[in-house]
């Protein structure tokens, strides 16, 4: 795919990592982009790997397979570092962003050498704080826009709280929690983008 981008999810059944991928195709599609977001599981059961993808592009997306060589990778539980090689195929000039509560620095031995970016932010903490529950995706779906910059902050924002007021019409009461994760961990991932911008400068 010449233009666009490429996103592959790892995640455990339950925790949010599909779902998040469908809601990035959702948002993105409404930028008027063309948009793929796709699962693909292994036994089906709670606590189970499961992999999510996204395509996102300017142009039509005329392939229909799994990713193979990501721009980006989210992974949604960390545990998932020590059986799932998440940096398989994923580009040099591209990054990884983990659901940790540990620095870069600490988890780099559990990432096969990978040189490109790698971005934390700690999911479980965010949601905790902000929705009373450990919900990962939200925090982590805001990470993974903040680090593709596949929208503007501004429109993200914007359509994600469309999406929430006809995703929970009945339990309005729970936006103000998803929009504080997502705002929470958008901005805590855009700093850590600076920083690293301002180093290599």
């Amino acid at each position: 795919m010449k233009n666009g981008i490429e996103i592959r999810w790892h995640g455990r059944g339950g925790q949010g990592a599909k779902t998040a991928a469908l809601l990035l195709a959702d948002v993105a599609f409404k930028t008027g982009q063309n948009v793929q977001g796709f699962p693909e599981y292994g036994p089906e059961r709670m606590g189970a790997p499961i992999t999510a993808y996204n395509r996102i592009s300017p142009d039509k997306i005329r392939v229909h397979s799994n990713i193979y060589t990501p721009d980006y990778v989210v992974v949604v539980d960390e545990t998932l570092l020590d059986s799932v090689d998440v940096t398989a195929g994923l580009k040099e000039d591209g990054a990884i962003i983990i659901n940790t509560s540990k620095s870069r620095e600490e988890v780099m031995d559990k990432l096969n050498d990978y040189e490109g970016r790698v971005y934390t932010v700690d999911a479980r903490k965010i949601s905790v704080e902000t929705l009373g529950k450990n919900f990962p995706n939200s925090p982590m779906l805001a990470a993974t826009v903040a680090v593709s910059n596949v929208m503007p902050r501004e429109t993200f924002i914007k359509e994600m709280k469309a999406s929430y007021k006809h995703k929970f019409a009945k339990k309005p009461e729970v936006i103000a929690g998803n929009m504080k994760a997502l705002e929470m961990a958008y901005d805590t991932v855009a700093e850590a983008i600076e920083k690293d911008m301002s180093l290599s400068a």
